[in-house]
């Protein structure tokens, strides 16, 4: 049940507290960048670092001070509750370590400037904003304050080629989901007569109108697209291969936890009555994401093309999460993108490490061959990061697919876990193949040592999954707590 408190002059600073992390993130963005105008390119790194301990500050924030029950403020815009504060804390966490990951990497390239970490810090507000919307008006500025910051991420690199086409292709395709998003929102507040959650709930749960369906399936074709789910996905392998790797380490983590569980919450909170409506849209979006995602890798050469269409597979069995509904999904939901989120920092780690004897860094997957001889600490990470991502036992990964199935087994939906493990058996073999060039194939190319703050943060995700692996029932006890607030 939640607390709900009309907006008025006397509560304003009563409610401030509940938005100490946005608050944190946008005060922290002023004066960093205004630190950043004065030093210069000198102060890139500074900067960086700067933006990162205020990222983990927010991201403190939000689990220090989580209400017992659900608080709506600031006149029903803004929903604080465990769900909204165990998706920050994971958003922190990974994107302050793919910012790490960013540090030698721009320096290398010559592009070590202010504006990187900035614009991470701004994208990494929206999504805060994103996963505590309680209102269409809060969801759609959230969204776009993410988006608008990852189109220029994307093009960032601006000497080269691919960065542009990959950025121009990202804005291109994310303005037509953006307008699809838009439209599907002024339908519903059409004939709802509000922006609230709360009140369109109670509205379509008196009277079923045609006119929400068409907006409900407008807004979730455009959230869709932000989650690189299928039919949605299509801008996905070009701007993961032509992004420069640092901007694709940061889209594949944290805003892929944005982007769901904002998914789920519009799901479960504003449309839960419409269930049926909008079960049958997220069950297709799961099946064709988990197939599409698992028989094109099979094709790919190019490891970030490859780690594209394998973030689209994992988004589908997130969407199977969200497809059990309010009393099972949460759960699931929070203990796979969790794992999965972390696990795409380390593997994008793995790839910022591969670089040749003249210093280049590769990206094709037979460039892997005999990693384990030239070195065994960095094939030694890359393998155990796979098995998790493929989900084998005892290893992180494992758990969150396990949460899942046991979702859909309670709710009803085995043949949606079905599917689930076919996909994972399918892809296991584009996963084996990398594993068996690191392994078994002879050396093509001698690898060199890469920074330190990239060893650092590939250590962190790896050295984290290895102890959630050894806490996993902690982690499903505390998702569990934050979900129960849909039930």
């Amino acid at each position: 049940m939640a607390i709900n408190q009309t907006m008025t002059a006397e509560l304003f600073f009563q409610q401030v507290p509940y938005i100490l992390p946005e608050i944190t993130l946008a005060a922290g963005a002023l004066i960093i960048m205004l630190i950043g105008a004065f030093m210069g390119d000198k102060g890139a790194r500074l900067v960086t670092w700067l933006c990162v301990a205020t990222i983990v500050a927010a991201g403190s924030m939000a689990v220090l001070h989580i209400p017992p029950v659900q608080v709506v403020v600031f006149s029903g815009s803004y929903a604080a509750d465990g769900f909204s504060a165990y998706a920050k804390l994971i958003i922190a966490l990974t994107a302050g370590s793919a910012l790490l990951l960013s540090i030698d990497f721009l320096a290398e390239k010559k592009l070590d400037k202010p504006e990187f970490p900035v614009l991470a810090l701004l994208a990494t507000l929206g999504m805060f904003i994103m996963v505590s919307a309680h209102d269409l008006i809060a969801l759609y500025v959230g969204v776009e304050m993410q988006s608008l910051a990852l189109y220029v991420l994307a093009a960032y690199a601006r000497d080269d080629a691919r960065s542009s086409e990959a950025g121009l292709k990202y804005f291109v395709l994310g303005a037509l989901s953006s307008g699809l998003l838009l439209y599907g929102c002024s339908l519903v507040y059409g004939f709802t007569g509000s922006v609230n959650f709360d009140v369109i709930a109670a509205q379509v749960a008196g009277e079923r109108s045609i006119g929400v369906v068409f907006g409900l399936v407008f807004i979730l074709c455009g959230l869709a697209f932000k989650m690189s789910a299928a039919p949605f996905h299509m801008w996905t392998p070009d701007v993961y291969e032509g992004s420069p790797t640092v901007s694709t380490a940061f889209f594949a983590s944290a805003p892929k936890v944005a982007a769901s569980v904002l998914f789920a919450r519009v799901c479960f909170e504003a449309f839960g009555p419409l269930q049926k409506d909008w079960l049958g849209i997220v069950v297709i979006m799961a099946v064709l994401s988990m197939a599409i995602g698992a028989l094109f890798a099979l094709q790919q050469t190019n490891i970030k093309r490859l780690l594209a269409y394998s973030s689209i597979a994992n988004m589908g069995y997130a969407l199977v999460a969200i497809a059990c509904g309010p009393e099972f999904g949460p759960k699931a939901l929070l203990v796979f993108v969790s794992i999965y989120a972390i696990t795409s920092v380390g593997l994008f780690g793995v790839v910022l490490s591969l670089r040749n004897s003249e210093g280049e860094r590769v990206e094709t997957i037979s460039a892997l061959s005999g990693l384990s001889r030239s070195n065994p600490l960095l094939a030694s990470a890359l393998t155990m990061l796979l098995f998790s991502v493929m989900g084998i036992p005892p290893l992180a990964g494992f758990f969150g697919k396990w949460e899942v199935i046991l979702a859909t087994s309670a709710s009803g939906l085995l043949p949606l876990a079905i599917v689930l493990i076919l996909a994972s058996v399918v892809s296991a073999f584009y996963y084996l193949r990398i594993i068996k060039t690191v392994w078994f194939d002879e050396p093509r190319i001698a690898m060199v040592p890469v920074g330190a703050s990239t060893t650092l943060t590939l250590t962190g995700a790896t050295f984290v999954l290895a102890a959630l692996t050894l806490v996993i029932g902690l982690v499903g006890s505390a998702a569990s707590i934050a979900g129960a607030g849909f039930h």
